[in-house]
């Protein structure tokens, strides 16, 4: 029922009117020539339709039966396969790759959007090419060139899927503890054995070869992390032969049942070095941070379908009388009059049209941080999406579920049946908030190795940069913006007063930490939507139904600290 949209008006004014990408974009020698708006909207609008048309009609068979294990082999649901083949052959999964590696060196921004909007349609579906984009960047920036002739145009056209086995039944985020083992072979190659769980994707018939990224330990390495290295590990080799990575079974999940999560088994399966021996965090975070932002999407992506559904059954569904009877004639009033359910779709659309509005900054701060000819320009685009990555991830995922169940609250008994879509919604959004670590670790992430670490100069530059960029707005959105600004810094000066044993009292309230600059953040992405005449309440319910929470999460903060002194 009520399957999901893409719009690609919302999303170009975001582009276009908010953000001015076309201006930033054309700074980057790179990507000048496809910075015209003209050519940028045709690109969403035809991403639009295959989303629409293909992806998001598969989403409830992917639901309800699944993918299917027998004997090693997974077969993925009906329809999922053909429409990954039509996918990749149009060029899809290559949106931002660079041209001489098969992409279309389009700006980072399509690509997101496009996983945005597929997430939105049929998460399970766009787990397969999700990894797709940071497999590739491993793979360019850490490969030998040997390895970059076999498989980089491959995973950069999306012709082959890519997977990142980290994971182990012993060692869930802490990645120090796997055991996973490489052993070198005469031949420069390495036999890799172990097993790792929760591979997205570990086995299925979307495409005829799957590359692995492993991580694993080469004999005598040191303990913890810097003793990982990576290795990459196919399916068939290049003369057909079957490497022996077995898949074992796959996990019965309460979501994301078209996504066939694997338990794979390595059993001296043959492979390669990525990058240098002991460094396989560090290859391997090319792969994790695009995941992060690409996670963060399904947040937006999945909160925005959520709205969508409620919005509509709101519109339709006639139950009791509102404050305000809108038609005598009839015998109910339609449920989106009533206050309460304003109230919860409007503070969805405030979640979702801010969280575009960072992300997509997000996406072109990191063309700037690749791209731009001046150093000043990419350290400050590197430090806005170090700060920023983990609140997209941690705050979106976590507003994805709730909300979500916000939205099911809307359809009343029937929300709770399958036949209206939105239960699915509220399963599958659930596993975003521990995907590419948890929320919690993003919170700590973001707290003590951004934020503390450098005692807090890098946040107040940016928050310097969003003050600058405020100059020039009289409006009441952008007054409440500047407020939360010098709120955030108060508190970081707080923060700074106290000293190398600040840290301590600081772990229970990361998140609320967190989720203090999540909220100063959104006020500025508000302030920037409402100048621009964003249509719709969700400045509005920004300002009241989500701002004040600020002062909750800031008390809290301050109480772990005054506990402590």
């Amino acid at each position: 029922m009520n399957a999901y949209r893409p719009q690609a008006a919302d999303i170009g004014f975001i582009l276009f009117d908010v953000l001015q990408a076309q201006d930033r974009l054309a700074q980057l020698p790179a990507l000048a020539d496809n910075a015209d708006p003209d050519l940028l909207r045709q690109v969403l609008e035809e991403a639009g339709k295959f989303v629409g048309e293909v992806v998001a009609p598969l989403n409830r068979d992917g639901d309800e039966i699944g993918a299917r294990f027998k004997d090693g082999q997974v077969t993925m649901p009906p329809g999922a396969r053909e429409a990954y083949q039509a996918f990749w052959q149009a060029g899809w999964p290559a949106l931002s790759g660079a041209i001489e590696d098969g992409g279309q060196g389009l700006p980072t921004v399509l690509e997101m959007v496009l996983y945005e909007w597929l997430s939105g349609a049929n998460l399970g579906w766009t787990m397969a090419p999700g990894l797709l984009h940071g497999a590739y960047e491993c793979i360019k920036h850490h490969a030998s060139p040997e390895l970059k002739a076999r498989y980089l145009e491959k995973v950069a056209t999306g012709e082959w899927l890519a997977t990142m086995c980290l994971t182990e039944p012993h060692a869930g985020s802490d990645l120090g503890l796997a055991r996973t083992k490489a052993v070198p072979q005469a031949d420069g190659s390495y036999h890799i054995s172990g097993s790792k769980i929760f591979i997205s994707g570990g086995e299925h018939d979307l495409t005829d070869n799957i590359v692995h990224l492993v991580l694993a330990r080469l004999p005598d390495s040191p303990p913890g992390p810097k003793g990982l290295s990576l290795f990459l590990v196919p399916k068939f080799y290049e003369d057909g032969t079957r490497s022996a990575v077995v898949c074992e079974r796959i996990e019965e999940k309460m979501g994301l049942h078209g996504s066939p999560t694997c338990v794979m088994r390595f059993d001296e399966a043959r492979g390669w070095l990525v990058g240098e021996p002991g460094k396989g965090l560090n290859a391997m975070f090319l792969m994790m941070n695009a995941a992060r932002l690409h996670v963060a999407l399904q947040g937006v992506g999945l909160l925005d379908a959520a709205w969508q559904k409620a919005d509509g059954y709101a519109r339709e569904r006639r139950q009791m009388r509102a404050p305000v009877r809108l038609d005598p004639s009839q015998p109910a009033d339609p449920i989106i009059e009533h206050p309460a359910i304003q109230r919860l779709l409007d503070t969805q659309r405030a979640w979702v049209d801010a969280g575009r509005v960072l992300a997509y900054r997000t996406a072109i701060e990191l063309d700037v941080a690749k791209h731009h000819p001046d150093a000043a320009q990419r350290q400050q685009a590197n430090q806005w999406c170090a700060l920023v990555t983990p609140l997209l991830k941690a705050s979106w995922t976590d507003q994805a579920f709730h909300g979500g169940s916000d939205c099911l609250q809307v359809f009343g008994g029937h929300g709770y049946v399958r036949e209206w879509g939105i239960e699915q919604i509220v399963r599958d959004s659930r596993v975003a908030m521990i995907y590419e670590g948890t929320n919690e670790i993003q919170a700590q992430d973001l707290l003590f190795r951004k934020v503390l670490a450098d005692q807090g100069a890098g946040l107040l530059g940016m928050l310097a940069g969003l003050e600058q960029d405020l100059a020039q707005l009289d409006s009441t959105a952008a007054a409440r913006a500047r407020s939360g600004l010098e709120q955030l810094r108060d508190l970081v000066r707080l923060l700074q007063a106290g000293g190398p044993g600040v840290a301590g009292p600081l772990y229970p309230v990361a998140g609320d930490f967190l989720r203090t600059v999540t909220l100063t953040l959104m006020a500025w992405a508000w302030a920037r939507l409402d100048a621009a005449s964003a249509p719709g309440q969700g400045g509005e319910a920004f300002a009241r139904w989500v701002w004040p929470e600020l002062a909750m999460r800031q008390g809290m903060i301050r109480q772990a600290l005054n506990a402590a002194a």
